[in-house]
């Protein structure tokens, strides 16, 4: 099973009143993704709290992933750190579970240059023989992945794949157009998921799908098949939640919108709260917009 191109979701992690991992409800949606269509799972992203889930946590939630889905549909683990040595750890212990690729993000905090970029993901890739997608989010991270290095990532083996969650559409149609023989782009903002998938990017690593994954599955297949109108008349209907579900710090908004949809308890972790009330609304409409009802 390769990397599948569309829509990728950023899977959330519903946790229970104590604060440990719901594996019941996290069971329900990955069946609810099969079955809308989903074409892949991406666990312990940053949509999945991983900021704030221990090692054990982290490692025991892809290998439970891997478990369920059994084979149904590709189970692609967040395995980047800071620590280099960590991001290691993780992605080894994705392969040793059955992950079917890792998504490795730039290193956060340290600022690193971009030698040391190359250096990070060249030992990592070097490591472990899984498919590796990078993934930058300078937004987040205050770390920029530089199209040079990229082109520089891009010749090594297991790196098959970049996530650009910069937001830029010409920085991602020059990203297409500069990877696109060696590794496949996915776009990680889903506002213009579609123009790069129209573009030549293989899909999207998405947050919308997490509510509404039958039309981010639809969307992606349109795009992917050059159906310009399809692809932009179900997007059209999507618009909404691609701006209203970052009105707070992903996964908040989500994860509320997650809750009210009844597939989720109301848990998340600090740092993070439940979503303030004065965007509940607009969320909630952003949601009608897409044919989505509340159940609470």
């Amino acid at each position: 099973m390769s990397i599948p191109s569309g829509s990728l979701v950023a899977i959330a992690t519903p946790m229970s009143a104590d604060g440990s991992i719901d594996l019941a409800a996290f069971d329900k949606l990955i069946e609810w993704h099969i079955e809308s269509g989903t074409h892949g799972i991406v666990v312990v992203g940053t949509t999945g709290e991983s900021a704030t889930l221990s090692s054990e946590e982290h490692c025991s939630l892809v290998a439970h992933s891997v478990e369920y889905a059994n084979g149904r549909i590709p189970i692609i683990a967040g395995t980047g750190s800071n620590n280099t040595d960590e991001a290691l750890y993780f992605t080894q212990s994705a392969k040793n579970h059955g992950a079917q690729a890792c998504l490795l993000v730039t290193p956060y905090y340290n600022r690193p240059s971009q030698e040391g970029l190359y250096q990070h993901f060249k030992k990592i890739a070097e490591a472990v023989e899984i498919p590796q997608i990078l993934y930058n989010v300078p937004s987040r991270t205050a770390c920029d992945l530089s199209l040079n290095t990229v082109d520089r990532l891009a010749d090594l083996d297991n790196i098959v794949a970049i996530k650009d969650a910069t937001g830029d559409i010409p920085r991602g149609l020059e990203l297409i157009q500069t990877c696109k023989n060696r590794i496949s782009v996915y776009s990680g903002e889903d506002g213009i998921s579609r123009l790069l998938i129209l573009a030549g990017a293989a899909g999207t690593i998405s947050v919308t799908a997490n509510v509404a994954p039958a039309l981010m599955s639809q969307m992606c297949t349109a795009a992917l098949a050059g159906d310009k109108q399809a692809a932009e008349a179900i997007d059209e209907k999507l618009a909404m939640l691609h701006a209203d579900l970052f009105l707070e710090a992903n996964p908040v908004p989500v994860k509320w919108a997650l809750y009210k949809m009844g597939l989720i308890g109301p848990e998340i972790r600090l740092p993070l709260v439940e979503l303030d009330r004065q965007y509940q609304l607009q969320v909630s409409k952003a949601l009608a917009a897409a044919g989505i009802q509340l159940s609470t």
